[in-house]
């Protein structure tokens, strides 16, 4: 069984007892979370697919932890100009755990 769910405005395909990494989201360490904005339930064979929410279905976890995602770097070069510019971001994320879907 399995869901796509509309979590920090990005979709996710989520399973029970999988964990998955999205945008930082509020809570601390430890805290349960419940997901509304289900657009897709599979059990099985059988899809229920959302107008665009499937009405009465939601997803529950838990946040694990809060941690960086690893470092992108952005570098800019114009060449024969004398123009370099270095950057480098890490993103916040989340580490959440799904533990059941409820359709």
């Amino acid at each position: 069984m399995y869901a796509i769910v509309d979590i920090a405005g990005k979709q996710h395909k989520v399973e029970a007892g999988k964990f998955i990494y999205t945008n930082r989201l509020e809570g601390a360490e430890g805290a349960a979370i419940s997901f509304d904005q289900v657009l897709l339930v599979s059990n099985g064979g059988s899809v229920v697919v959302g107008a665009p929410v499937v009405a009465g279905a939601s997803v529950s976890g838990k946040i694990v932890n809060h941690l960086k995602d690893d470092k992108v770097l952005i570098f800019k070069k114009k060449r024969r100009k004398g123009y370099r510019k270095f950057q480098g971001h890490r993103q916040c994320l989340s580490k959440v755990l799904i533990e059941t879907i409820v359709n």
